[in-house]
This record gives structure tokens, C-alpha cells and sequence, in this order.
């Protein structure tokens, strides 16, 4: 099997990757970050002009048709410079429901202006209380005339701070889950905002009597399961990105603070443990191809996905604590970027389902397989 990107797979890496290297220094990024929106308008409108938006859509919403491989070169660039635009939040998963749910109007009229940078969307789905994997939601949704209205609460809501529209699952009178168009300024909503640890953002999002459009018709579990298992690939890749960078920049720190007189590097158990941490890189980035792969063919696999959840949160755990080890007091600064990356692959460790949730997926299903014997 050939793991090699063509060459308009690399011309989209590299093109994205000068983009926001030429956006984000160390210090630049960390004054974006502590702005109220947290991400920048600007980035984000040229990642709309170069495509990149429109990559996950088809030709007829307004987007580019691309298929998973070019999606995850993208979300892994934005790991490796640790880019806080909300691709993944705003506009893949979100996004991917509309296209996946959504009726041809709905689709022509929300996913051009995603795919073009002007409108912002937030997946409301999880609950106080609840547990990844959520099979129900205590949020529900009431008819009303020709429409809906829906009463619960969301937390957390990726980038619900900032979204114009929100997409919420809710439990439908009938029975199921259904997925429902809120706007975000909508009567009966409030959102309380607050900063994630590793400087994102996210917002609890209260729906009392709030007027909803039913996004397609009936229960969407299927296709919040499938845009759920495209959003864990994506993390993969983004966790891929995150520490490929930390790594070089750990390798780096080794070749030029000395002790005693030489370098970092010269001491034998330190390149024995920066070579583990190349081994652990390798297995992340084998496990995400996994990942990417099986979506394009086509189908979402809860087990494949959960297998490479599991082994990049253990790539990322390994690489984040012993990057900050091996740079000493330096690698907790604020100042310093590893710390930052050490601060994120933690988060996307625990978004989506935390290791320990990816091990009872995978254990369930031991008694399925057949016994090998020699």
C-alpha cells in the first residue's frame, strides 16, 4: 500500500502549512489566543479562499468534493502549528451533519456560506452528566406548528461562543434522536462562554422553549454516530500534527542547552529517550492513517477508529510529559511553545471519548473475534 501524498495532497499541505507558519509565531499566536474570539477572522478567511472550508463538502453544497485523506493533511498542519481556528468544531463536524441529514435545502442554504467563511456553526450534543459514548440526550424537543422547540442544556459546546447556528440533538416525541437548526441568537437561548485550560474556547448553551427547524426527518442517530467517527479521525491527525512538532522542538532544545560543557544531545539516555518518543510518533502516526483509511472506504468503523483514539492518546500522553521533562523548568512556561502543545494534546486526548471510554469500545467487542490457534 502506497502511504505517500500525491502531488496535489502535498501541494495542499505544503500551501497550508507556509499559510500558517507566516500567521503564527510562538508570540503571535499566544496574543491571538488571548483575544476574546480567540482565533483569528483573518486566518480564517483565507483558509475559506484557499478551499480549505470546503474540503469535506460535495460540488453541489458549494464545496470542493475532496475525500478524507485531504481533510486530515489539513487538520495535521493545524496540529503541528497548533493553529486555533475551529476547522473541526465550526465546520467538519457540524457541518458534515448538515451535508450528511440535512434536506437539499437546508444543505444549499447553510453550507455555502460555511464553505465560503461567513457563517459559523457549533455541534450542541453532549450534557452535564453525560458520558462518551451519549446513546440518548436528556435535551427534547416539542412540536410546534410547522416547527419545533426545545428545552435542555449543552456542555460543553466547542466554539459555541462564536457560532452563528447551532446544530442540537434532542429527543424527538416520537422516540430517537433528532438533530435541529438553532440560531445561536434565538429566543430562549443563552450561552455562557468560558476558556478551556488549553486556551480554546467553549460555551454552555441553555435552550428554554427555544424555536428549532428539524434538520432532514426523523431519528439521525446513524448519522451523528458516522460524523462522530470522521471527527475522531480528524483528531487523530490534528494529535499527529501536535506532536511531530513537540518532538522537533525536544530534539532541537537536546542539540543546543549544554551541561557540564556539551550538549544535551551528547548524553546517552536522553537520545534513547528522544528516540522512544520518535518510536511512539511513528505508532500515532501509523494508527491515524489507519484511521483516514478506513473512512475512504467508505465506511465508518466505530472499532478502527476507537483502536487509533486509543493509541494516539497514549503517543500524545508519552510525548507531551516527556518533552516538558527533558526541557526542564523551561518546558512549563507560558512563554514556551511546549508547554502549549503539551496543554492541547492532553485536551484532544480527553475530547470525543477518553482512553479509558476507546478501551471499553474495543473490550466489548473482544468475544466477536475468533481464536487464533497455532
Amino acid at each position: 500500500m502506497d502511504f505517500e501524498l500525491t502531488d496535489e495532497q502535498g501541494l495542499l499541505r505544503d500551501t497550508v502549512r507556509d499559510l500558517l507558519t507566516r500567521a503564527y509565531d510562538p508570540e503571535t499566536r499566544l496574543k491571538v489566543v488571548d483575544t476574546d474570539l480567540g482565533w483569528s477572522r483573518e486566518v480564517w478567511s483565507q483558509l475559506a479562499e484557499l478551499g480549505v472550508l470546503g474540503l469535506s463538502f460535495s460540488e453541489e453544497d458549494g464545496g470542493v468534493g475532496a475525500g478524507p485523506v485531504e481533510t486530515m493533511v489539513v487538520v495535521e498542519e493545524i496540529g503541528r502549528r497548533l493553529a486555533p481556528e475551529p476547522l473541526v468544531d465550526a465546520v467538519l463536524l457540524p457541518g458534515g451533519l448538515i451535508a450528511r441529514a440535512g434536506t437539499a435545502e437546508q444543505r444549499q442554504r447553510v453550507l455555502p456560506e460555511v464553505v465560503s467563511g461567513a457563517k459559523l456553526l457549533a455541534f450542541a450534543h453532549d450534557e452535564p452528566g453525560s458520558r462518551w459514548p451519549a446513546v440518548t440526550v436528556a435535551t427534547t424537543a416539542t412540536v410546534d406548528g410547522d416547527g419545533y422547540r426545545l428545552t435542555g442544556t449543552k456542555n460543553p459546546v466547542a466554539h459555541g461562543d462564536c457560532a452563528d447556528e447551532l446544530v442540537v440533538s434532542a429527543a424527538l416525541p416520537d422516540g430517537g434522536t433528532g438533530l435541529f437548526l438553532v440560531a445561536a441568537d434565538a429566543e430562549g437561548v443563552t450561552r455562557t462562554p468560558y476558556r478551556t485550560f488549553d486556551g480554546r474556547r467553549g460555551a454552555q448553551v441553555e435552550f428554554a422553549s427555544a424555536p428549532a427547524e428539524l434538520l432532514g426527518e426523523g431519528d439521525a442517530s446513524a448519522a451523528v454516530a458516522d460524523e462522530i467517527g470522521v471527527a475522531q479521525a480528524a483528531l487523530c491527525a490534528e494529535s499527529v500534527g501536535a506532536m511531530a512538532e513537540a518532538l522537533r522542538l525536544t530534539t532541537e532544545y537536546l542539540k543546543t542547552r549544554k551541561q557540564f560543557g556539551v550538549t544535551l544531545s551528547k548524553f546517552q539516555t536522553l537520545t534513547q529517550r528522544a528516540a522512544n518518543l520518535y518510536v511512539s510518533l511513528e505508532l500515532a502516526r501509523s494508527m491515524s492513517y489507519y484511521a483516514t483509511a478506513s473512512l475512504a472506504d467508505g465506511t465508518v468503523n466505530p472499532i478502527a477508529l476507537s483502536r487509533a483514539r486509543l493509541q494516539v492518546a497514549r503517543s500524545g500522553r508519552h510525548i507531551a510529559q516527556e518533552s516538558i521533562q527533558m526541557h526542564g523548568g523551561i518546558g512549563i512556561t507560558t512563554e514556551y511553545p511546549v508547554s502549549h502543545y503539551a496543554a492541547r494534546l492532553t485536551a484532544l486526548e480527553r475530547t470525543l471519548g477518553a482512553p479509558l471510554d476507546h478501551l471499553h469500545i474495543l473490550t466489548a467487542h473482544t468475544p466477536t473475534y475468533d481464536l487464533v490457534e497455532l
